[in-house]
């Protein structure tokens, strides 16, 4: 974990810590070769760091305040995104590149579906797959993940996951939904029964053609039809199984549907912040193993937030991230704190709150320019025999 959250995460600088710590502490000095620790990394149960992430996730979400809650209910986010890896054999046959790239010109990538605790941040559990194939789409990952929906608890997605089939099953784990409408369902809100403008109650009816990642069994088992509420909100309309008006408000629901955004920045901290956008290892069991520890160390991470958040009397979405770990890796090289010290730490990291920026709007596009290298075209083999025979090219100018 410490090896995730420093800025340098290689093997090598580890190990170098590791042997200046023990000449610190008045031990004797160790080899700074990385063989004996990256063989120890093999060892380490994949499935002990994935329970430890899930049992971490659950400590912080059960731990929640009421006040964090909406309306008393925890509510969980959901969202999709991609890692990629290091080009090697191993990598691409569990992972392979994106279909439109040629052979030695792409990397490996993966797909991950992330299941959070939206009033602590914390990742209650991930699910990876290749990025392509039925196996591997973001509904196919997500079913996998059912098990961690609880009774009583209400989901909170984008448009892509608005589908009758993904709705009923959430409803079958007894869960509630919040979704925006997807773009190719029409809302007509003259039909149905009416609950006030451009709010209503319609009839959904079972889809007769069965999703490729839904299994045949599961697919039967769904109810022919399900009343959904769907409810036009500035200009957008939003899709929810809480069919009263009192119980969620319309004004209620488009406010928690604007906290959907707080999914981009957890997994912005995770793949940016903690640099888990790039993976290393050279295997595909490594480089999931890499992905879960980084995991329990952004719970652990989020696990001080929320202890900082009630002992400041604050909510864990006005804390920073990345405060948060820059001040826990100054400390964690201060020596072993006592809990005086840890409440000194707490309070640290309370002092700096993020900005509240209700509605913010930002293009999805970079100022900074690339260096002005040419995109690699061809297998690096080939351009490497190339260079040998004629040069490098010519600058363009």
């Amino acid at each position: 974990m410490a090896q995730t959250l420093s800025a340098d995460a290689s093997c090598q600088q580890a190990v170098n810590r590791h042997s200046v710590e023990r000449l610190a502490n008045g031990l004797s000095a160790c080899s700074t070769h990385t063989g004996a620790y990256c063989k120890a990394r093999q060892r380490l149960p994949l499935m002990m760091i994935q329970s430890l992430v899930q049992g971490t996730g659950q400590l912080i979400s059960e731990s929640a305040s009421a006040t964090w809650l909406w309306q008393g209910r925890p509510v969980k986010l959901v969202d999709g995104t991609t890692v990629t890896m290091p080009d090697t054999p191993e990598n691409q046959a569990r992972y392979p590149q994106q279909r439109n790239q040629k052979a030695g010109l792409g990397f490996p990538i993966a797909r991950l579906v992330a299941l959070l605790c939206m009033a602590t941040g914390a990742v209650l559990d991930i699910a990876m797959g290749a990025y392509a194939g039925k196996t591997g789409s973001e509904h196919a990952l997500f079913q996998s993940l059912m098990g961690r929906i609880a009774a009583g608890d209400l989901i909170l997605a984008d448009r892509y996951y608005c589908a009758y089939c993904m709705i009923a099953l959430l409803r079958a784990q007894g869960a509630d939904v919040l979704f925006q409408q997807h773009a190719t369902r029409i809302t007509d809100f003259r039909k149905g029964q009416r609950l006030g403008a451009k709010d209503h109650v319609v009839v959904w009816y079972k889809p007769k053609r069965r999703p490729e990642w839904l299994p045949q069994a599961s697919y039967d088992a769904l109810p022919e039809t399900q009343s959904i509420r769907e409810v036009k909100v500035r200009s957008k309309v939003l899709v929810t199984t809480i069919l009263s008006d009192t119980e969620a408000p319309r004004q209620a629901l488009d406010d928690l549907y604007g906290q959907r955004w707080n999914v981009e920045l957890d997994l912005r901290n995770i793949k940016t912040t903690l640099g888990l956008e790039t993976l290393h290892c050279n295997t595909p069991q490594m480089n999931e193993k890499e992905l879960l520890v980084g995991l329990l160390a952004y719970n652990l991470i989020r696990l001080l937030m929320a202890r900082s958040a009630c002992y400041a009397d604050v909510l864990p979405r006005q804390l920073s991230f990345k405060h948060t770990v820059q001040l826990w890796l100054a400390w964690s090289h201060s020596g072993p704190p006592g809990e005086a010290q840890i409440d000194s730490l707490l309070g640290l990291i309370a002092q700096l709150r993020v900005g509240h920026r209700p509605g913010r709007v930002e293009p999805r596009a970079v100022k900074r320019r690339p260096k002005p290298f040419p995109l690699l075209t061809k297998n690096r083999n080939q351009a490497r025999e190339e260079i040998r025979r004629y040069g490098h090219p010519k600058k363009l100018k």
